[in-house]
């Protein structure tokens, strides 16, 4: 079997580095992160395999898979921002909404 060229979205959308990234920040520690990760087409590759950054990522099945993702995730964000006793402000929401509709067009 051929070694797999492409480059995929992790299906956490990089949540595991990004959770990583505080807590070290936080305690001044962290946990290693696996080594492979599932992806958002489906299979599981090395973390180096992987990219947040949509004109990295070449595997067409994972670009669908983080439009769709960053989408749904822009539409939840907004709503957070109206919802009574929200701790995000509706202008915060709003920015992080469209920085969500921004990565969900540049991967489509």
């Amino acid at each position: 079997m051929a070694a797999d060229p492409h480059i995929h979205v992790d299906a956490q959308l990089g949540g595991q580095v990004a959770s990583r990234r505080i807590l070290a920040s936080a305690f001044g520690l962290a946990a290693d992160l696996p080594p492979t990760v599932r992806t958002g087409c489906g299979r599981h590759v090395p973390r180096a395999m992987t990219s947040v950054r949509p004109e990295s990522v070449t595997c067409l099945a994972c670009r669908r898979f983080a439009q769709h993702a960053h989408s749904q995730l822009a539409d939840q964000v907004e709503s957070y921002g109206v919802m009574p006793g929200s701790p995000l402000s509706a202008g915060r929401a709003a920015d992080a909404a469209a920085h969500h509709r921004d990565l969900a067009r540049r991967f489509s």
